[in-house]
């Protein structure tokens, strides 16, 4: 049974910048259509690229320390405790830097289940993907100028 306070970290190795550990509570729990992670941050190090979701809406609640925020309204720093919610699309845009010295842990909750587009402006990348109740399932990446037309490829033979 999970627990928060001792939780179960992924393995694998992270690159520099973005060396966070996560604890993927709801695949433990096997949760169908609610995500939950806990996220551990070291000092200068963000959880995640700046990115937005199509089919995945978040909830983040700082648990410890004072993490900053980035979203499309600017940058501001959090305080323990705030709970903030990440809607559909572009103004869900957001990304989660730990610039103090002390770590910084928070709670993630999200809708899953389905599959989701996810969209990183920074690099103009696209990532598709769907989230089984154990893990896997599709998931890739994409330049955005790497895009075909819909009719690419296709042909009226099944051969």
């Amino acid at each position: 049974m999970p627990n928060v306070y001792k939780p179960t970290f992924e393995e694998g190795e992270r690159p520099d910048g973005f060396r966070s550990r996560r604890a993927r509570i709801g695949y433990e729990l096997g949760t169908e259509l609610i995500g939950c992670s806990l996220w551990e941050l070291p000092a200068g190090e963000a959880a995640y690229p700046y990115h937005f979701h199509y089919a995945d809406e978040e909830l983040v609640i700082v648990l410890s320390g004072k993490p900053t925020l980035r979203t499309p309204e600017g940058v501001r720093e959090l305080e323990e405790g705030e709970a903030l919610r990440f809607p559909l699309g572009e103004e869900g845009a957001h990304q989660i830097i730990n610039r103090g010295e002390e770590p910084v842990t928070l709670l993630a909750v999200s809708s899953h289940g389905r599959p989701d587009v996810v969209v990183y402006p920074d690099s103009d990348k696209i990532g598709v993907g769907e989230r089984l109740p154990r893990g896997g399932g599709l998931r890739a990446f994409f330049k955005r100028e790497d895009g075909v037309d819909y009719f690419d490829g296709e042909s009226l033979d099944a051969d």
